[in-house]
């Protein structure tokens, strides 16, 4: 017996305007009103995204493909999500992390901390290409020098920030800079040189920003006595030894030697998990919970109990389990059609090269706000966007530097955001405490949009560079 298969039908915008508005009204809600987990919304938003495509003559194995497919995307995050909560746990447990505050303590003028700050997250990120393990690894060390020193945890918070995301969008190893570049079929190289021209400037702004900042409330905060009790606690709970900053300085000339990220990762947590046996004198069992559970420190120090109990595998669950649903659900948008329903409507408005880049600025955001993850902010303004840059004779490596600029970039401002989300669960600051502080974040898409409607830097394509880019385009 055949059976006949539904006729298929385009989800209109108006589906698709009312499953995000159904969406966003409930995580709000959940979020703001009710102070809870961005999970149930975005599940709620993930149910109704499946009743409006099976409406729409899909058939359910094809909604469950699409959602497999969402969550394929997220599998490299989630390893690089659990092996940054052992790294935190290994690296506490140690005394990696306590050596870098002592030590930090010690060499670190508070006036000149913050655009330190800035400098060390963007070489270390810009070697290792993640973002995320320069918060979960120099940042986490950055915030407990920079509370110790009375400045503002979300004033340290955006400084780390700022750094671990220009290295890890300047970096040649960074997924998200892979991830715009071959989408566009944008040469790499060519890639990362276009993005020197929003990224340098929003650095230097920051750079400046954060030295003023250290200048006006380093030196009024600076409590030399407590500082120094924070220290003596220190001593009290680590064996610090200047040998146990070796186990970073490995990590960073693995990475210089081109070993791959994770491999790289994984090496400096076998070196923390060894270090805690034989340096700190902790027990097998007592290394292997800091790795699963996270390092438990009662030292009756405050201050120091909040900074070092922290890390573990389990404090990832959250994260973890976040970027499953954010990609289910993103997942069902894209392969249903309802994203690409969403942006088009946005094009209409795109008149010019100014509010084009000013478009797909805003698309990257608005998917950010709306799906959660910044992968899908890349992968579907890409998308939708590359044949209109083509067809108006504009370089594809314009609408690469615009994706870093407005997807990767202004993930970290959405509380419900898995980078949000990473970065409160890893920092312990909330966005509303760093954002404002999040400076080379909203700098460079605010750079960016003026190099559109100013035309500065802006590349246009040869005839012959027009036909090449169509057949890529073509063929993907």
């Amino acid at each position: 017996m055949n059976i006949k298969k539904r006729e298929k039908k385009e989800i209109n915008i108006w589906y698709a305007l009312l499953t995000m508005v159904i969406m966003i009204s409930a995580m709000l809600f959940t979020v703001v009103k009710l102070d809870q987990a961005p999970h149930i919304p975005l599940l709620i938003g993930t149910t109704v995204a499946i009743i409006v495509t099976l409406c729409h003559g899909y058939e359910w194995d094809e909604v469950e493909e699409m959602m497999y497919k969402g969550i394929k995307h997220a599998l490299p995050a989630v390893v690089i999500i659990m092996l940054v909560g052992l790294i935190i746990g290994a690296w506490i447990g140690s005394g990696v992390v306590a050596a870098m505050i002592y030590y930090g303590l010690k060499l670190i003028s508070p006036t000149f901390f913050l655009a330190v700050v800035v400098v060390i997250c963007g070489i270390v990120s810009l070697a290792i290409g993640s973002s995320w393990s320069t918060m979960a690894t120099v940042g986490v060390a950055s915030m407990g020098i920079g509370i110790s020193m009375g400045l503002s945890p979300g004033m340290v918070a955006g400084a780390v920030i700022s750094g671990s995301y220009f290295g890890d969008k300047m970096s040649p190893l960074s997924d998200t800079t892979n991830l715009a570049s071959g989408l566009t079929n944008v040469d790499l190289f060519d890639h990362i040189k276009h993005m020197f021209y929003t990224t340098i400037p929003g650095l230097i702004i920051s750079l400046v920003a954060f030295f003023v900042l250290g200048q006006m409330y380093g030196s009024n905060h600076l409590n030399q006595q407590r500082i120094n009790n924070i220290m003596n606690a220190i001593n009290e709970s680590f064996f610090i030894t200047p040998w146990l900053l070796i186990i970073p300085l490995i990590v960073i000339i693995a990475v210089a030697l081109k070993v791959p990220a994770i491999p790289s990762i994984v090496l400096g947590i076998v070196l923390g998990f060894f270090a805690q046996i034989f340096v700190q004198g902790d027990s097998l069992a007592t290394a292997v919970q800091s790795l699963q559970t996270g390092y438990v420190l009662e030292s009756g120090n405050e201050t120091i109990d909040k900074l070092f109990n922290r890390g573990g595998l389990e404090s990832m669950f959250y994260t973890i389990s976040l970027t499953l649903v954010a990609m289910t659900f993103g997942g069902l948008l894209e392969y249903s059609g309802m994203l690409k329903a969403l942006i088009s409507v946005v094009l209409k408005f795109a008149k010019n090269t100014g509010s084009l880049i000013a478009s797909v600025i805003i698309s990257c955001f608005g998917t950010n706000l709306s799906c959660s993850e910044q992968y899908i902010s890349i992968i579907v303004p890409s998308r939708m966007y590359v044949s209109t840059f083509i067809d108006k004779g504009l370089h594809p490596k314009n609408l690469s530097r615009a994706l870093e600029d407005g997807g990767t970039l202004t993930s970290v401002f959405v509380p419900w955001n898995t980078c949000g989300v990473f970065i409160l669960t890893t920092l312990n600051v909330h966005v509303s405490e760093y954002a404002p502080f999040a400076i080379l974040n909203y700098i460079v898409p605010i750079i960016s949009i003026i190099y559109g409607f100013t035309g500065f830097k802006i590349i246009k394509l040869t005839q012959e560079e027009k036909v090449y880019f169509k057949e890529q385009n073509a063929m993907q």
